[in-house]
């Protein structure tokens, strides 16, 4: 294989641990599994991790060099991403009472498509998450064995594998439970209420944050 086996399980485990601290990503499957049902969940997860997918080829192309040489487009993608969390959450608030008839399907509270591409939007607006895969990524590749794409892609693949099966499994146990919950509507509204207050927290740190 065109990589260092030794980074290479460095980087597994380095990952797994990072992964299974509670992070925004996993916050905001939680949230959408929870309103939406295992579907949503699971979407939710997917659009993160194509993201994800996206960042990684951002960072083998270098795009880091652009944040560095022109400092406002970090400022300026990182509130786009900021002011997309807050609209999904004060939009998560403003219609709680929606579907209110009809709450037995998995999905009522969140559509399968809403999740994805909530997920993919919110993960790909966020710079930190460029800049954390620049910074991290290249750690683990050794330029000396050359092919240094296909190490990338290597890497790439175990970190989208590894938040579908952390994530996707977080996603998918709120579904569960939150399809019993979904089921009183008094219940339903608070969840609403709480996943919206969820989103906005996270777009107004993400906002505040330097």
């Amino acid at each position: 294989m065109p990589i260092d086996q030794h980074l290479l399980m460095l980087f597994t485990v380095t990952t797994i641990i990072a992964m299974i601290t509670p992070g925004p990503d996993m916050v905001f499957v939680l949230g959408c599994g929870i309103r939406g049902g295992p579907r949503a969940g699971l979407l939710a997860t997917a659009g993160v991790a194509t993201s994800e997918a996206v960042h990684i080829a951002v960072a083998a192309a270098g795009l880091a060099a652009l944040f560095e040489a022109v400092p406002i487009a970090f400022t300026v993608v990182r509130i786009l991403g900021a002011a997309y969390l807050i609209y999904l959450g004060v939009q998560m608030i403003r219609n709680r009472e929606e579907g209110q008839l009809d709450m037995t399907g998995a999905g009522g509270g969140m559509s399968g498509r809403r999740a994805y591409l909530s997920g993919l939007m919110t993960n790909l607006l966020n710079p930190k998450m460029v800049t954390f895969t620049i910074a991290f990524l290249p750690q683990f590749v050794n330029p000396a064995l050359g092919q240094v794409w296909v190490q990338f892609a290597i890497l790439g693949t175990i970190l989208i594998v590894l938040e579908f099966i952390v994530d996707g499994t977080v996603g998918v146990l709120a579904g569960r439970i939150g399809g019993w919950l979904r089921r009183r509507q008094a219940v339903r509204r608070r969840i609403d209420v709480a996943t919206g207050g969820i989103f906005v927290g996270l777009g107004v740190k993400l906002a505040v944050e330097r």
